[in-house]
């Protein structure tokens, strides 16, 4: 790559969607540039709402006139499921799962960009259960995690990805607790899709019968995966305790992810953890997701574990307040 001048911006991306005030996406991203040497590349926030976003798009496919060229966009809530009709190429993962969460501006010099759709919340759901369960077993480092049953909780865009995760982790049984099932956009949609055979519970939180069921549910499986935002699965979370207390305990080797990263623990994981299992928090999903997303944008691989260090340094403060986050969608 050729040098710019000093402090000239030559590339731009951005984390769009509304809110994102809160997203910790541009501390990933200039973690990575920086031990890239990508001196001239930025990374920002972007308020963008419904009625901005085609308005964005079109910047971002726009031939290169003055200033920084488009590179990319991390994409989060509400446009997930809505972006799929509006680029012009999706690759067939995020086809499949019916969400995108990276938009790749592809140009060939200074003319206009072609805007491809990519899932990367896939690889950050599988990477994060993957390291969750190797640190269970340090002495098996090469060990494949083992899934016989699994539950979903959510039925949203980011349970969609789940799915896909799940099925490239060659899960068994697999349920999904929601509150809606039918409609585009949800996970049974989904699992039509990607050929998964799947299971539905439809939960009622306020319904103590419902949460007792669905808690069982979660006390059988040796994977949750919860994609709901902070506090909606509190309901679960006595329930989970007593059932997993007459279980002694979660099964051998189980993993639950919570997409939710501040507050945490949530209640639900706290009583996953209470009783033993292993917790997968939504930074290491976040992490794991950006890894590729960077290299799909800048075309080169990134050091993880800087920029895994600089977002647990974002995150100390953020975790000790009451601030509520998570950058995905149920």
């Amino acid at each position: 790559m050729a040098e710019s001048p000093a402090g000239e911006i030559r590339h731009r991306a951005a984390v769009i969607g509304s809110p994102v005030s809160h997203s910790l996406s541009p501390v990933l991203h200039r973690a990575a540039y920086a031990g890239l040497g990508l001196d001239d590349w930025t990374y920002e926030r972007r308020e963008t709402d419904s009625e901005a976003l085609s308005a964005l798009l079109a910047e971002l496919a726009a031939p290169v006139q003055a200033g920084p060229a488009w590179a990319g966009l991390s994409v989060t809530m509400p446009h997930k499921q809505t972006l799929l009709a509006r680029l012009d190429v999706i690759d067939p993962l995020a086809e499949a799962v019916g969400a995108v969460n990276t938009v790749v501006a592809q140009r060939s010099g200074a003319g206009s960009a072609l805007l491809a759709g990519f899932n990367t919340d896939v690889a950050g759901i599988v990477g994060a259960l993957r390291e969750t369960a190797r640190t269970q077993a340090p002495d098996c480092p090469g060990a494949r995690l083992r899934i016989e049953q699994a539950v979903v909780l959510g039925s949203g865009a980011t349970a969609c990805s789940a799915l896909a995760a799940l099925g490239e982790l060659r899960a068994g049984r697999i349920t999904v607790v929601a509150r809606r099932h039918a409609g585009p956009g949800r996970a049974l949609s989904a699992a039509h899709r990607m050929g998964l055979d799947i299971e539905t519970l439809t939960w009622k939180p306020s319904d103590s019968a419902s949460n007792t069921e669905a808690a069982r549910r979660l006390a059988a499986a040796d994977v949750v995966i919860s994609t709901l935002p902070a506090h909606a699965a509190d309901p679960l979370a006595d329930p989970l305790r007593q059932a997993l207390d007459q279980a002694e305990g979660t099964r051998p080797g189980a993993v639950m992810l919570d997409v939710v990263y501040a507050p945490w623990p949530t209640a639900v994981a706290g009583a996953w953890a209470h009783a033993g299992g292993a917790l997968a928090p939504g930074w290491l999903m976040l992490l794991h997701q950006a890894v590729p997303q960077v290299q799909l944008m800048t075309g080169q691989q990134p050091d993880i574990e800087l920029m895994r260090t600089a977002l647990l340094a974002a995150l100390a403060p953020t975790c000790a307040s009451t601030a509520v986050s998570s950058e995905t969608s149920s």
